[in-house]
């Protein structure tokens, strides 16, 4: 399954179009979601959404998944989970410091943002920490019953943060 899931995160493209079909039935779906009931619907949706997931990205069930954001690449699989760039030890070939046999999973993040005809640009925005509550969660659960955007006590939300433009 390893092969088949380098494979395929090597189509982000691909990866791209299920992602935004798999979004548009869950948002058209949420109606029938919310009556059942979030948790009574993450009951049998966390096992095959881990499942592909894990095959498809190495996924490490955060609970607030940013794949479309970061190239089709799951930033949790980095070392030190880093979830806006990469750490100032990129190596000069592109491989991590903490694993110098893996590859820096932002190098491979921007590369295949570069492949993304609608979620590319979105490589650019920042990320809010993650939010270890969710961890083992859906995502798409999260996404639907808004979990993924309430901040625990003491956060502040990413566009209350200024940022210096160039």
């Amino acid at each position: 399954m390893k092969n088949f899931g380098n494979w395929l995160r090597n189509r982000p493209g691909f990866l791209e179009r299920t992602y935004q079909v798999t979004h548009r039935l869950f948002e058209g779906l949420d109606p029938l979601i919310k009556r059942l009931g979030y948790q009574k619907v993450e009951v049998w949706l966390r096992g095959p959404e881990e499942w592909s997931k894990k095959v498809a990205f190495d996924c490490r069930m955060c609970g607030q998944c940013i794949l479309h954001s970061t190239g089709m690449t799951c930033p949790m699989t980095c070392p030190k989970n880093l979830r806006n760039g990469p750490c100032g030890g990129v190596r000069s070939n592109g491989h991590c410091e903490v694993i110098p046999e893996m590859r820096c999973i932002w190098v491979e993040a921007y590369q295949r943002s570069l492949k993304l005809p609608d979620y590319g640009h979105e490589m650019n925005d920042l990320q809010p920490p993650v939010n270890r509550q969710l961890e083992g969660r859906s995502a798409w659960i999260s996404m639907l019953s808004g979990e993924d955007r309430n901040l625990p006590a003491g956060w502040v939300a990413v566009s209350d943060i200024d940022v210096l433009e160039k």
